[in-house]
């Protein structure tokens, strides 16, 4: 059990949680968020390929961080879930375009055989103050 108090992280600015969890959780100074899809904070799908939708998962991403303080040069450690890697340097193009100062987070990229909604990609992280 957590010692420390765990405090969710909740913004309307990414789209809400599709089942029981929480968009993002703060204990002490890490914060971890939840896999985030190309939706929009209407949750609608973002249309397009893998490009389009990196660049609406890692913004949600974004969104998330910034509700709570903090912003993608605090994030420690990136998984990547991919629906195929034939995708990785279109998908890494983008990543790049975004984390771009600072030390760049530990990452892992995995491809899956199924994703939610049928999207391309799925990226979760951890993020500390």
């Amino acid at each position: 059990m957590c010692k420390e108090k765990k405090i969710e992280i909740r913004t309307s600015e990414a789209p809400e949680p599709v089942g029981p969890y929480s968009q993002a959780v703060s204990v002490g100074g890490t914060v971890f968020v939840s896999g985030q899809i190309p939706l929009t904070s209407d949750n609608i799908l973002v249309k397009g390929g893998i490009k389009e939708q990196t660049a609406q998962v890692i913004d949600n991403v974004e969104k998330i961080l910034v509700s709570s303080g903090l912003c993608l040069d605090n994030v420690a450690k990136v998984d990547v879930f991919m629906k195929d890697l034939e995708n990785f340097s279109e998908m890494d193009e983008v990543y790049l375009s975004k984390f771009v100062s600072g030390v760049k987070p530990a990452r892992c990229v995995v491809q899956a055989a199924r994703l939610p909604k049928d999207v391309l990609i799925e990226l979760s992280c951890i993020a500390c103050r």
